[in-house]
């Protein structure tokens, strides 16, 4: 049996389902909090091949749909202090393998921010496959790794009266992703 069988996951090419899917982050501020962000625009393609290695995902998230809920702190992530959206719009993920069981993997991949690739891993689970009352087969999946702002030259930040600096350098970053395989006409 192939490990997609195992996963119970049909081989094809499946196409994101941005309405039921989320990417996130998570920043610690001034040592004492945390800040949680998402992204409103983002594609995704997952191709499913005969057997779980054989399986490739990308992903590209628009930057510039970054949302913190504070107009102001959404503005200067878009600057050149952080993302400089101006001149990289775009956050990408190519996957180049993975490791570990079908339900619960690690996603090896090449994520790129503001022109820097970095090698990241993924903790990945797959939620299932099934079909929704409108007979469209659907597949879940959750994913988060965290990373370095400053490994991408994302470096900006100040310091604190009390010591330490406003704005972490480690980022979680959370994805909820549901796909949908297209039916054949």
């Amino acid at each position: 049996m192939t490990a997609a069988a195992t996963a119970n996951l049909t081989a094809g090419t499946w196409n994101l389902d941005a309405s039921h899917s989320e990417v996130g982050f998570t920043v610690r501020h001034a040592g004492i909090s945390k800040v949680r962000g998402t992204f409103g625009e983002f594609d995704a393609t997952l191709v499913v091949g005969e057997t779980l290695t054989e399986s490739t995902v990308t992903a590209d998230i628009q930057l510039a749909s970054v949302s913190t809920k504070d107009e102001n702190r959404d503005g200067h992530l878009k600057s050149a202090d952080f993302f400089d959206v101006e001149t990289f719009p775009v956050m990408s993920f190519r996957s180049t393998g993975l490791q570990g069981e079908p339900g619960a993997f690690t996603l090896l991949g090449e994520l790129t921010i503001k022109g820097v690739t970095k090698q990241v891993e993924l903790d990945a689970e797959f939620g299932g496959q099934t079909v929704d009352p409108f007979g469209a087969t659907r597949a879940g999946f959750s994913a988060s790794t965290t990373i370095s702002r400053k490994e991408f030259g994302i470096t900006w930040n100040a310091a604190l009266e009390a010591g330490g600096v406003l704005v972490s350098d480690k980022v979680k970053i959370e994805i909820d992703a549901a796909f949908v395989l297209p039916t054949a006409e």
